[in-house]
């Protein structure tokens, strides 16, 4: 039943996806929705940004190893990360009326900084997106009783996924994103509810067992080399998920700048609140039966939730339980699978082929998604990394190298095209150096030192003598941007690329 059940479940997804495809007529409306999706719809979206494979077997895993002092990353940090990038998307980039955050970059530097930064954000997306595929080969193992092996479920996933995402894209994945919140967060509230039922005093002796062994505490021990590890983790999920495309998409799908706004506040709040329900399941199972779960954070920490669901459960919360995870899951890779595509196709590709026509542009972006996807399995088939680990090591990349012209371009009327190169690739090559030659063993975490410099270079290279030529914005950079953007939007020509 069962089995069954998921089977039918996966089918009404594919569904729904491709009755979303019949909205899509341009490249406009593949990427970001054509910008008309609503308060509630943008809510879900966003809450579905980070509620996927590792919000649900990685952070709950993680939790009952390490505590909250363990996920500071996720959830503290990347429910920040959507606040932040809410009000910064919404206040300085939603008028511009851009499809990517590569396009502010060529926008507010030049070319050049559009194809380095794209390609950080693109290599990002390799880890994070993997995490889903790998967590859906286990999905797919688990309820098939071995049946199906890990590695061929990951195909399955990522196959289910790419069939409704190529035909759908951001329509897809928002109307599917609405749906499958609904199911996720039922499900997991009523699997929360009958486990509290098993442990002896419910939920206050789960929380009261919790905070006797210490899982309650969330700060580190005062010293400043595990507060330095403490704060590079929290940065490294707050700060670098910022210059984020499926972020960028999710929020600037909405059809106005304080609907953006609003969405990303509540989809952060939410996500945030609704991260701990895991956390409590996993928790309670460490209770229910402590030899076998003690056993499984030894081996595998991931198998302990669907462990838990499949040997003390009802087969109603088994049903509901898996058809929640895969619609965390699937809502999650959906859009992580689209972001990078979408981006790797405006901002690279379309720059070699700027005459192209929407309809071969629509065409390219499917076959980036196509492309992207496969390099993503091979990923996810040949790593050894939990789905924590992928998830909390994919966002340095674009902390050493994509943040910094972002915010400079937003905030400082003085960075130049010469600042940011500096920035950008200063950023990359410390953090590269770092992490290959000393790697855990620097005391300072190796994207922290990346920020470092990526700080310095921006500044540097911004004030010093310009020899890369440069855009001159004028007094305020907000004004020649929305003067552009205005340009772009009254004549139906591309905007002219450098």
């Amino acid at each position: 039943m069962l089995l069954w059940f998921v089977v039918l479940y996966l089918m009404v997804s594919v569904g729904i996806g491709l009755f979303a495809a019949t909205r899509v007529h341009n490249a406009r409306d593949f990427a970001i929705a054509g910008r008309r999706l609503p308060l509630p719809v943008v809510t879900a979206t966003v809450f579905a940004t980070w509620f996927g494979a590792e919000a649900v077997f990685g952070v709950s895993a993680t939790f009952v190893q390490e505590g909250l002092g363990g996920v500071v990353a996720d959830p503290f940090g990347s429910a920040m990360c959507l606040i932040i990038a809410g009000v910064l998307f919404s206040r300085y980039l939603y008028k511009l009326n851009i499809i990517t955050l590569g396009d502010f970059y060529r926008m507010r530097y030049n070319r050049t900084v559009e194809v380095i930064t794209t390609v950080c954000i693109v290599l990002s997306y390799l880890g994070w997106v993997a995490a889903q595929i790998k967590a859906l080969g286990l999905i797919f193992f688990v309820v098939t009783d071995g049946a199906v092996s890990q590695e061929a479920g990951m195909i399955l996933g990522a196959a289910i996924v790419l069939s409704y995402t190529i035909f759908g894209g951001m329509f897809s994945v928002a109307i599917l994103d609405f749906v499958q919140m609904t199911v996720s967060m039922g499900g997991l509230l009523f699997i929360a509810w009958t486990v509290s039922g098993k442990v002896g005093g419910g939920a206050t002796a789960v929380v009261s067992h919790a905070a006797a062994a210490g899982k309650l505490d969330f700060f580190p021990a005062p010293d400043p080399w595990l507060w330095l590890t403490f704060i590079g983790t929290w940065m490294t999920m707050m700060l670098g998920s910022i210059p984020q495309q499926d972020v960028f998409q999710r929020i600037t799908s909405a059809k106005s700048a304080n609907i953006a706004l609003w969405g990303s506040v509540a989809g952060a709040s939410i996500y945030f609140c609704f991260t701990f329900v895991p956390m409590f399941i996993a928790y309670s199972a460490t209770l229910i039966d402590p030899e076998l779960f003690s056993e499984l954070l030894k081996t595998d920490s991931q198998l302990v939730l669907p462990t838990l669901v499949l040997q003390h459960t009802p087969i109603l919360a088994q049903v509901l339980f898996f058809g929640a995870v895969l619609s965390a899951i699937m809502s999650c890779s959906s859009a992580t699978l689209l972001a990078p595509s979408v981006s790797f196709a405006e901002n690279v590709v379309k720059g070699f082929y700027p005459n192209m026509n929407d309809r071969q542009f629509l065409r390219v972006m499917r076959l980036c998604l196509v492309g992207f996807t496969c390099m993503v399995l091979v990923f996810a088939l040949r790593s050894t990394a939990t789905i924590f680990e992928m998830v909390e090591n994919a966002y340095k990349v674009t902390l050493a190298g994509a943040f910094v012209p972002l915010i400079a371009g937003i905030f400082w009327r003085k960075a130049t095209t010469q600042g940011a190169l500096a920035a950008t690739l200063g950023g990359l090559i410390s953090w590269v150096l770092i992490e290959v030659l000393i790697g855990e063993a620097s005391l300072v975490p190796p994207q922290l030192i990346g920020l470092g410099v990526s700080i310095l270079g921006m500044v540097g290279g911004s004030l010093l003598p310009q020899w890369v030529g440069h855009h001159a914005p004028g007094h305020d950079p907000h004004e020649f941007l929305h003067h552009r953007a205005a340009a772009q939007t009254h004549h139906a020509e591309p905007e002219h690329r450098h």
